[in-house]
């Protein structure tokens, strides 16, 4: 059974060789230390990129018609492509990869509540719209369109908090308020959540009300869906091409003119980003557990100059009675108090870094926009902390690794006859 006087005489052993133990707790308390704060960099990264794609699906698809750029069964070129919403029921029936789907209109035009007045950008929108891009609507501030309000024509509206701020000055309750768009009125029914209150964001009214107020009655400017089951760059071009050659037979172009309607996806990019994050985060952890190995590699030579050093030591213990088990243990011991004060302060101090850079960051506003001004609000690194199990865990593997470091030598040591063990240092 382990006694407080062997603790006490642990503490003398340590007191004697300060340079010592100081050498083998730096050594793991450098090596939780910088394990910690690169992986709370690679966090940062992951956050980075996650919130930059917080704001739409994974695999969003927006369409636009463009001109053509080649003669096809007598048509000149140069001819301009029209989308009506034909084509996008059409789409969503042919094509089991689509998901969610919506056409989208934008056009600029005043909207004015009593004497109060600003010029914004108005989206005519599905209800899927608020699906596909996250345009997530408070408790108490009403609701998105939905298939009712499609139907119906109804002039009803969806604005931003900044339009909300310039129209009401908080003055009444916005919902359920009219606001004059052009020169109709519209009811409000809701007021999307936008933390940025951004100057530019948009805002929403039924696709069908936005057709024959601004596009008589039938045209279709974008088309934004979400694929399913499209995970790789193969899959996705030959989406494309099918996609390509299914609107050329609908609206007469040559299937192979590319100019002639417009693809963008997140799909690809969101691919390449998380390839580099992978990358990032593989590289970072190989780094991370190199520098753990170094400290634990430190931690074993120490300790075992320090079995050395005291060989003679534990000859006369032996010779005077004292067990070998006695004698491991209190190799072990020390060795287990150094590792675990030492790892503690390392784990504290580069938790206690990135926390201070985390603050530091959002007190500067890192990742938010002030100005609201688009691509402003896009960030690389976000919230670099790391997760206190994985802290813990390292800690844990350097405390382990500590115990084996003492546990060998001082094993080889305890089999050395007393006799030996007293001649070492002669």
């Amino acid at each position: 059974m382990f006694e407080f006087d062997s603790l006490h005489e642990i503490s003398s052993t340590m007191k004697k060789n300060k340079l010592r133990t100081f050498l083998t707790g730096f050594s793991v308390a450098w090596g939780i230390f910088m394990l910690i704060v690169l992986l709370a960099a690679g966090n940062g990264l992951r956050n980075g990129i996650a919130y930059n794609f917080r704001d739409m699906a994974d695999n969003t698809v927006n369409c636009w018609a463009r001109y053509t750029t080649l003669p096809y069964k007598g048509f000149l070129p140069n001819r301009q492509i029209r989308f009506t919403e034909k084509d996008v029921f059409a789409i969503k029936r042919h094509f089991p990869e689509v998901d969610l789907i919506s056409p989208v209109n934008s056009r600029n035009d005043t909207i004015s509540f009593n004497k109060e007045y600003l010029t914004g950008s108005i989206q005519a929108v599905h209800p899927d719209f608020n699906s596909i891009f996250y345009l997530p609507i408070p408790a108490g501030k009403g609701r998105f369109i939905n298939e009712v309000d499609l139907m119906q024509r109804r002039k009803v509206i969806v604005l931003s908090p900044r339009m909300v701020e310039v129209l009401f000055r908080d003055s009444i309750e916005p919902v359920g308020a009219h606001v004059k768009l052009g020169n109709l009125m519209f009811q409000v029914i809701g007021v999307y959540q936008d933390d940025n209150k951004s100057n530019d964001s948009p805002a929403y009214i039924p696709f069908s009300t936005g057709q024959l107020l601004y596009d008589n009655g039938y045209r279709v400017r974008n088309i934004n869906f979400t694929l399913t089951g499209i995970n790789n760059e193969e899959a996705e071009e030959s989406f494309r091409e099918h996609l390509r050659h299914f609107i050329a037979r609908r609206q007469q172009f040559d299937p192979e003119d590319k100019n002639a309607i417009g693809m963008w996806s997140t799909g690809s990019e969101f691919r390449m980003w998380q390839g580099m994050n992978n990358g990032i985060a593989l590289f970072i952890w190989i780094i991370g557990i190199g520098t753990l190995m170094a400290g634990i590699v430190g931690v074993s030579n120490i300790m075992l100059i320090t079995v050395r050093e005291r060989t003679r030591e534990f000859g006369i213990r032996k010779a005077i009675g004292a067990k070998p088990s006695s004698i491991l243990g209190l190799i072990i011991v020390e060795s287990v108090l150094v590792t675990a004060v030492f790892g503690y302060i390392g784990m504290v101090l580069g938790i206690g870094l990135t926390e201070v850079i985390n603050y530091g960051m959002e007190m500067a506003g890192a990742g938010s926009s002030s100005s609201g001004n688009p691509g402003e609000d896009t960030t690389v690194f976000r919230n670099p902390t790391v997760n206190l199990g994985i802290a813990m865990a390292a800690t844990g593997v350097l405390i382990v690794a500590g115990v084996l470091a003492g546990y060998f030598p001082a094993r080889k040591a305890t089999k050395i006859t007393a006799i030996e063990a007293i001649r070492a240092d002669e």
